[in-house]
C-alpha cells in the first residue's frame, strides 16, 4: 500500500513521515511512506495525507502551483475514494472557503468555513498553542478515533478554525475559550485540527486506526 504524504512547501513533512513509518512499522506492514509533490504518485496512492503549516491562502496557492495536484487529489479521493487525512492546515482547505487574509476558496469537500479563533476569555492568546483536551463527537460511530477516550490531548497550533456547515461533519473539539473544532469528517474524509505527528500515544493512534480504515 502507498501512503502518500504530498509535498507542497507547507508543513512539517519529516515528522509527519516518521510518525507514520513508526506505525507502519509497529503493525508489521510493508506498506510505502512516500514523501511527494508528483501528482501521478497522488492519483495512484491507497492512502493520502495533505499537512499544513501556515496561512490557508498560502497553502491553497501551494497546492495550486503544482501543476495537476488538484486534479489527482481529485482522482485518488473523490473519484476513487480513497481514504484521506488532513492535518491543520489541510484538514480547513477541505472547507468551503477561508478567511484568513482575504477570503480564498478551498477544496469543497466538506461544507463550511474557516474562520478565526475568537475566545470568549481575551486573555487567551492567539495562536491557540500547545497541548488540549479533546472532546469526541460521535467518537463510537467512527474508526479514525476508535479506542481515543474522551479528555486525551493532542497538540495545537492556530489562529483558525475550521466551522463546519452541518453538525454530523464534527467528529470532536477542544475548549479555547469555548467549543473549538479539533477534527472532521465525513465518507472517505478525516481531518485534525491537532498534530498527530506530535501528539504522542494519541497520535499514533489515530494513525494506526487511518491506516487500516477502509470506508
Amino acid at each position: 500500500m502507498t501512503i502518500a504524504l504530498i509535498d507542497y512547501g507547507s508543513g512539517n513533512l519529516r515528522s509527519a513521515a516518521k510518525a507514520f513509518e513508526r506505525v507502519v512499522q509497529d503493525l508489521g506492514r510493508s506498506d510505502d511512506v512516500a514523501v511527494t509533490n508528483d501528482p501521478d504518485v497522488v492519483a495512484r496512492a491507497d492512502r493520502v495525507v495533505l499537512p499544513g503549516v501556515g496561512a490557508y491562502a498560502d497553502c491553497r496557492a501551494g497546492i495550486s502551483a503544482i501543476d495537476g495536484m488538484m486534479e489527482a487529489l481529485d482522482e485518488a479521493v473523490i473519484a476513487r475514494a480513497q481514504p484521506f487525512l488532513g492535518i491543520c492546515v489541510g484538514m480547513q482547505l477541505m472547507a468551503t472557503t477561508g478567511f484568513e487574509f482575504g477570503e480564498t476558496p478551498g477544496f469543497g469537500w466538506i461544507p463550511g468555513a474557516v474562520q478565526p479563533l475568537a475566545p470568549a476569555d481575551k486573555t487567551l492568546k492567539i495562536p491557540h498553542m500547545g497541548w488540549n483536551e479533546l472532546f469526541w463527537v460521535g467518537y463510537q460511530e467512527h474508526p479514525v478515533l476508535k479506542d481515543l477516550a474522551n479528555g486525551q490531548h493532542g497538540y495545537f497550533v492556530h489562529s483558525y478554525q475550521f466551522m463546519p456547515e452541518v453538525s454530523e461533519h464534527l467528529l470532536a473539539v477542544t475548549d479555547y475559550g469555548g467549543p473549538v473544532t479539533a477534527a472532521v469528517g465525513r465518507d472517505n474524509l478525516v481531518g485534525t485540527q491537532f498534530h498527530p505527528e506530535k501528539s504522542q500515544a494519541v497520535g499514533l493512534k489515530l494513525i494506526e486506526n487511518f491506516l487500516k480504515w477502509t470506508p
